[in-house]
This record gives C-alpha cells, sequence and structure tokens, in this order.
C-alpha cells in the first residue's frame, strides 16, 4: 500500500507539473501573440517560405481546426497550422510556424530520430491501448497462482509493451527540440524577426518543448511502478 501511496503521489505532482507547463504555454502564446512581427508576415507565409528556402516543394501548408493543434503530417506530407497560427502575423505564430516546419525539414533529410519514432507509430498503436491491462492480468495471475508461473511473463510482456510507449516519449524529446533548434535558426539566420520578436519565438518554443518533457517523465514513472509492482508480486 506505501508503494502505491508514493506511486500516487508521484504522479499527482507530475500531473501537477504537467498543468503548471500546459498552463505557462498557454499563457506565453498568448502574451507573444501580441508581439506583431515587423514584416507582415503570417504563419502561413513562414512556412512556406521556409520550406522553399530548404528547397522543399513537395510539402503542403493548411490549416487544421482548434488551438495548438500544430503538427507535421509525414504520411500525407502537409504542415498542418492551427486556425489562429495560420492566418496570424505575430512572434508565437511564427514560431509554431517555424517548428512545424522543421519538422519537414527532418523528414526531407531523414533525421534519424524521426525515422525512428515514425518507425515506432504502429507498435504504440497497440502497445498503449493493452499495455496496462496485460501487466494487470499477469499481476493477477501471478498473486492467484493460476496456469503456474505464466502470470510472471504475461507481466512482464505487459511491461515490454509499455517500455515501447515510454522509449517513443523519450525520442521524441531529440525530435522536438531539433525541430525548435532549426526554426530558431532559420529565423534568425533569415532576418525573418527582429531581436525582440526572436526571444518571444524562442521563450514559447522553449515552453511547448517542456510539456514533452514532463509527458516522458510520467511515461517513465509509470513503467518503474509497474516493473516495481512486478517484482513484489513475485517475491
Amino acid at each position: 500500500m506505501s508503494g502505491y501511496m508514493g506511486y500516487m503521489i508521484l504522479i499527482g505532482a507530475i500531473s501537477l507539473v504537467s498543468v503548471i507547463v500546459s498552463q505557462m504555454l498557454k499563457s506565453k502564446f498568448k502574451k507573444y501573440s501580441k508581439v506583431q512581427l515587423r514584416n507582415g508576415m503570417s504563419g502561413a507565409e513562414i512556412a512556406e517560405k521556409m520550406l522553399a528556402d530548404h528547397g522543399i516543394r513537395d510539402v503542403q501548408v493548411i490549416s487544421t481546426p482548434g488551438m495548438l493543434t500544430d503538427h507535421y503530417n509525414p504520411v500525407n506530407k502537409t504542415v498542418n497550422l492551427s486556425e489562429g497560427v495560420y492566418t496570424q502575423r505575430n512572434a508565437a505564430a511564427a514560431a509554431v510556424a517555424a517548428h512545424e516546419v522543421g519538422h519537414a525539414v527532418q523528414h526531407a533529410q531523414a533525421y534519424s530520430w524521426l525515422t525512428m519514432r515514425s518507425k515506432m507509430v504502429p507498435m504504440l498503436t497497440i502497445s498503449s491501448s493493452l499495455s496496462m491491462w496485460v501487466v494487470m492480468g499477469g499481476i493477477i495471475l501471478m498473486a492467484t497462482d493460476l496456469l503456474g508461473g505464466i502470470g510472471f511473463y504475461v507481466a512482464v510482456a505487459g511491461l515490454f509493451l509499455m517500455g515501447i510507449a515510454t522509449l517513443f516519449s523519450f525520442i521524441t524529446l531529440p525530435v522536438e527540440y531539433d525541430a525548435s533548434n532549426r526554426a530558431l535558426a532559420w529565423l534568425k539566420n533569415k532576418n525573418m524577426v527582429t531581436p525582440e520578436e526572436y526571444k518571444g519565438s524562442e521563450d514559447a518554443l522553449k515552453w511547448a518543448a517542456r510539456t514533452y518533457l514532463v509527458a516522458a517523465i510520467g511515461a517513465l514513472a509509470t513503467l518503474l511502478y509497474w516493473a516495481l509492482q512486478i517484482v513484489a508480486a513475485r517475491d
């Protein structure tokens, strides 16, 4: 019970940090949405120019509903910008648009971490939905001593599936940080933003990256907890 309580406290703390980071991210984007770009370009125009500057002509920039729903889709090669980012002409929109194009550049240059993450997506779909149930089923089998020692192997199989999702979370980190670095380097080197606008774009992307960091830590904490539960059930 103490182990469970410790886990709940840890997960609660991570969830609290996640909420704080998420709120800070929204606050930062709201703040830098008021810093209008001197060049007057919209997020869509920023994205299209960055694609052109990198010689990428087979990627389309489109608008997608929602807020902070921006993403790059490697399957159909589209940079999907939320409605606000697509049309607005501010430091936050420039940062997000350039970041998503950073993923398109990674794809075009076969960036190893992005390639690895893309290959894991099919496995992630299965592991995310089944892992917890398989682990718990294995532990129950171990506790009731049904089917002999098979329960332990079932639990370990579930833990392996959970490990795939955890690994995916950590592989996502270099992918996201690299995309931000590419975005900021391009914005600066091409003089797309003023020093003040650049600081806003940089700060916004730092907080966006922290959401992925918190998610990865949470996934690792969950994996370790269930690993300890399996060990305890075996003893």
